[in-house]
């Protein structure tokens, strides 16, 4: 008995020294996991995270993000990082391009509104983009190539109801119920009430663009007055979008307007 005791008394220490490291790796080990997600999430540290175009590619493996304050291109071992600038675009808006230079990077940016098909997971894209970068110095620049999308503003995913239309109030007599829209921006879908028929249809969405597309409505026969077919008409003809005071405004470049006020 007089040599098991001292024995006790070394290995306590030593069991708790190896349960004290195992704990410093494990915290060490999520610190790093922390610090790994976080440089590689999406910058979402102000409003509406800012990013309004994202897009990847492989071969290398590659991301872009363009946000109403900078354009970020990744590729394997660098960033790239340019101030903001609004895009050329050809005249049927197809195409949209970037030219931007900087002390230390010239980038250059074609977005194409054609579907892509990602080479590796197979998912479809609206857009298909081309990316030439070089630092300066570099003899060549480098080219690649892959698909993006445009998030939509997370904003307009509500339930909304008519509150004028083409600057006039609605009144009780202008509608069997006031038209309703609810919007769901993850899905780019949108249905509701017109007035008179139920509607639903897609959404399509660039920075600053907004349309309301493939718009179709039940076929029920709406009563003599009923503004269902302006609510439309001004509905298929909307381009941009203003959101504030809880409130929807569309119109166009023609005057037409219409303006939701947000449920609760």
């Amino acid at each position: 008995m007089r040599f098991l005791l001292p024995l006790l008394w070394i290995v306590i220490p030593i069991s708790c020294n190896q349960s004290t490291t195992k704990s410093e790796h494990s915290s060490s080990g999520e610190n790093m996991a922390k610090s790994i997600e976080k440089s590689d999430a999406p910058d979402t540290s102000s409003d509406f995270s800012r990013v309004y175009f994202k897009a990847t590619g492989t071969e290398p493996f590659w991301s872009l993000q363009i946000s109403d304050d900078r354009i970020k291109f990744k590729v394997p071992g660098d960033s790239l990082i340019t101030p903001h600038a609004d895009p050329g675009k050809t005249a049927d808006a197809k195409v949209k391009y970037y030219q931007l230079e900087t002390e230390s990077t010239n980038l250059s940016i074609q977005i194409f509104h054609r579907e892509c098909t990602n080479a590796m997971s197979g998912f479809k894209f609206p857009y298909a983009v081309e990316v030439q970068y070089k630092r300066t110095g570099d003899q060549d620049s480098k080219t690649v190539k892959g698909c993006g999308e445009y998030i939509t503003d997370y904003r307009l995913n509500d339930v909304w109801v008519l509150e004028s239309l083409n600057g006039k109030e609605i009144t009780k007599g202008d509608f069997k119920e006031p038209p309703k829209l609810e919007i769901n921006t993850s899905s780019n879908q949108f249905m509701g009430f017109a007035g008179c028929n139920r509607m639903s249809g897609a959404l399509f969405f660039e920075k600053k663009i907004i349309r309301f597309t493939n718009i179709i409505t039940t076929k029920m026969a709406c009563q003599p007055g009923n503004k269902e077919d302006a609510f439309l008409h001004a509905l298929k003809n909307t381009t941009n979008y203003q959101i504030g005071n809880n409130r929807l405004k569309l119109d166009n470049q023609n005057g037409i307007s219409i303006v939701f006020r947000k449920t609760d």
